[in-house]
């Protein structure tokens, strides 16, 4: 089928701007792009002057399956990455089992296909995520991995993370690192200072990333390994990213909406949605995140989507898990930087589509001729009030919770089918 998008306002991020537009999908491919008339049989789909973008990237979703799906599940993921116009899911692999071998790498790729979105999947970089032997990298490879990581189980053998690495570099495969210092990190529940003391929280202080950046980037060095720090949140530990750069290492630098817009006088009176890992920082440093986005100092925003379930959040502070659902909430959330007068649409997607494609050497994220028709149609004006329990997730973790936010997902497209929004489409014949 042959779709024609009319009067679209074209989000461009490889070229930095906006154009008003025309645009023709024809076999799931983005064929033309221009003022050009609907081609004679098209299903005409008329855009009405809204903003029509890439789709979003989305770095690192926890998805339950296996061992947690009353967290969340394949299905349930998939309509709420639709429904928050993220086209592409890249799922970690800290489940239950983690997914450490090419047999588990294909039951959740097997489990995938029945999603309306694209799913990708990381797998863990040592067995079980122990940090003790690394997995199979070249075989899982093989099954499709896009990515090795522990995610938040740092390894604190030094020399099993290097020969990691240097096992990795020989294959070119991509280590998504956490940057935190395990020993300083263990059992916080906020970012050191006033606030946490006044609370009663105990804290880690932000020199535990810069300390776990300045290893991983040491070993990165030493390895000549493809590097990407899921999560950099701190200020200090910018300054090593660009030493990094400067020298020409491999190495790119991801953050959570999250930390872009919240900060850590959000927890309030212990609440427990917004804790998350890493803990949610200052002011200061959250404005340092913003800049940093800006400049491309950062390349990647993400949600770190990590669905709780109402018994793992309804506890103490100290106690309750650590995470929050963003599949939905990544979109509006970062145009608050767009509505603050902080980032520009075209570079809230590049850090949203562009920047995350690259890194995994994927053709999305794009919007010209010949690129993947995965799309999303938006309105950036449209206000609206959060409820978290109309989420399509089925854990409602989300410290969003009834916060006014402006941006409405209007339709979502994946190698151009419609899988959300109710767009009137016409035929042109």
């Amino acid at each position: 089928m042959t779709l024609f998008l009319q009067d679209a306002r074209l989000i461009d991020p490889e070229a930095e701007g906006e154009t008003t537009a025309n645009l023709v999908i024809d076999g799931g491919i983005i064929a033309a792009i221009g003022q050009m008339q609907a081609p004679a049989g098209a299903e005409v789909i008329d855009c009405g002057g809204k903003c029509l973008a890439p789709g979003i990237i989305d770095i690192g979703v926890k998805i339950g399956e296996p061992g947690e799906r009353h967290r969340e599940s394949f299905r349930t993921a998939g309509q709420a990455a639709a429904r928050g116009g993220v086209t592409t899911m890249i799922a970690r692999p800290d489940t239950l089992p983690a997914i450490d071998t090419p047999e588990m790498l294909e039951f959740v790729t097997r489990r995938a296909a029945e999603v309306p979105v694209r799913i990708r999947h990381m797998a863990a970089l040592t067995k079980g995520r122990e940090g003790r032997e690394m997995t199979e990298i070249g075989f899982l490879m093989d099954a499709g991995a896009v990515a090795f990581s522990d995610v938040f189980h740092v390894t604190t053998d030094t020399k099993v993370l290097s020969r990691a690495f240097t096992y990795a570099k020989s294959l070119g495969a991509l280590v998504i690192g956490h940057p935190q210092e395990p020993g300083l990190s263990q059992g916080a529940a906020a970012t050191s200072g006033k606030f946490a003391s006044l609370r009663g929280l105990p804290g880690v202080s932000p020199i535990a990333e810069q300390m776990g950046l300045d290893r991983d980037l040491a070993l990165v060095e030493v390895t000549g390994v493809r590097y990407h720090a899921d999560q950099i949140t701190t200020a200090r530990a910018l300054p090593a990213l660009a030493r990094a750069r400067a020298a020409g290492l491999a190495v790119t630098a991801g953050v959570s909406v999250h930390h872009l817009t919240l900060n850590e006088f959000d927890v309030g009176d212990y609440r427990t949605f917004f804790k998350l890992t890493p803990p949610l920082r200052s002011e200061d440093d959250r404005r340092a995140m913003v800049e940093a986005v800006a400049s491309g100092a950062i390349d990647i925003i993400c949600s770190m989507h990590t669905p709780a379930d109402e018994e793992s959040k309804r506890l103490p502070f100290e106690e309750a898990a650590a995470g929050a659902v963003g599949l939905e909430t990544l979109f509006p959330a970062a145009l608050r930087l767009y509505h603050a007068g902080s980032l520009s649409l075209s570079q809230i997607f590049r850090a949203l589509a562009l920047n995350p494609a690259r890194l995994l050497g994927l053709p999305q994220g794009r919007i010209c001729e010949g690129a993947p028709a995965d799309l999303v149609l938006f309105d950036p004006d449209a206000p609206f009030v959060l409820d978290r329990f109309q989420l399509a997730s089925k854990s409602k973790n989300t410290p969003f919770d009834g916060a006014k936010m402006s941006g409405k997902v209007l339709a979502t497209f994946v190698a151009g089918v419609q899988v959300f929004g109710q767009v009137a489409q016409d035929s042109g014949e």
